[in-house]
């Protein structure tokens, strides 16, 4: 952080000073320009460059190429993630149908995003949600909630059996997302505009750590759709060892998000412990599936990979948990 010091001038009633150079030629200021005041908590003043820095880069053109429809999907995700507000998508000639399509299945899976105009040489894609009213917390307390609900589904094929869990799974896994997506694209503009930081309420290394901690979630998510898979055609085998595991890790999921959002250390203790337990439990029932089996069944192996699914997905909690920094005592002398 650079630091300047300013002799306080006076003209007229108003108290005067002038603005570093450096940040005035960096932000692009000229005469006539309005600038943000803000009195924080700590009665500093903080001064915010024009909002209009911020709009000139909310625009961004997409050229199709038609023989290159990955690309095209990865630079709309991109221009989204970005903060880009509008995106307008061009082609040489008219875009194909099937392009167009393509086009609106990814516009589906970021929220916020709508096609607001169309013609045959191209669509413009603007995001609608106002960026001041999201909440980094809220999002992330949503993915975890949606997350817990995919947990107890895909326990209960075990349990009952149950038909069609599994497209109920995926679903809520696009869902989950849809709120990761959501959250980057809050965190990278928050990054980028220090208005929009201060209203959210967090430093630089809380959203760095929101953005680790939404990724573990979207992992977990993952994680989870692969168990359903795994157990999804052992129907006949009542697993009773993996059942006893689904309290384990809805706990370790609760406190875990609990302790990250409230900066409670001793829950994340708890997270860690747990996980240790969880471990050593799935780590009998692998072996005692290794020993029932001379030659492994596609059962078997599929009983392994969801004993594999469980770990991973526990070891997200663990890492979302470890994100919680210990509190130091420091004493002085």
């Amino acid at each position: 952080m650079t630091r300047y010091s300013r002799r306080i001038q006076k003209i007229g009633s108003s108290m005067i000073i002038s603005l570093p150079v450096e940040w005035v030629k960096g932000n692009k200021i000229e005469k006539g320009d309005i600038i943000d005041l803000e009195i924080n908590q700590d009665n500093s003043v903080s001064v915010l460059p024009p909002t209009e820095i911020i709009e000139n880069i909310s625009e961004v053109t997409i050229q199709v190429t038609e023989s290159d429809k990955e690309s095209l999907v990865n630079h709309i995700y991109g221009a989204y993630l970005l903060g880009f507000n509008i995106i307008k998508i061009k082609g040489r000639e008219s875009i194909s149908f099937d392009t167009r399509e393509n086009i609106k299945n990814v516009t589906r899976n970021l929220m916020g995003l709508e096609i607001i105009d169309e013609n045959s040489g191209g669509l413009t894609l603007q995001f609608l949600l106002d960026m001041g009213t999201l909440n980094a917390e809220k999002i992330l307390r949503r993915m975890s909630s949606i997350i817990i609900g995919m947990q107890k589904d895909a326990f209960s094929i075990l349990k009952n059996h149950e038909k069609n869990v599994q497209r109920i799974i995926l679903s809520r896994d696009d869902e989950v997302d849809r709120q990761y997506f959501l959250l980057v694209r809050l965190i990278r503009s928050a990054m980028m505009e220090q208005k929009l930081l201060k209203k959210l309420n967090l430093t630089n290394i809380d959203i760095l750590d929101y953005r680790i901690a939404a990724n573990y979630l979207e992992s977990m998510g993952d994680h989870i759709v692969d168990f359903a898979d795994s157990i999804s055609s052992c129907k006949n085998i009542l697993l009773i060892e993996l059942n006893d595991l689904e309290s384990i890790i809805e706990d370790m999921h609760v406190k875990a998000i609990s302790g990250f959002i409230n900066r409670n250390r001793s829950d994340s203790i708890e997270v860690i412990k747990s996980y240790k337990v969880l471990d050593g439990l799935l780590n009998q029932i692998k072996e005692e599936y290794m020993r029932q089996e001379n030659n492994p069944t596609d059962v078997t192996v599929k009983i392994l990979n969801a004993i594999f699914s469980v770990d991973k997905a526990a070891k997200c909690l663990k890492d979302i948990a470890d994100l919680v920094k210990p509190v130091v005592n420091v004493q002085k002398k």
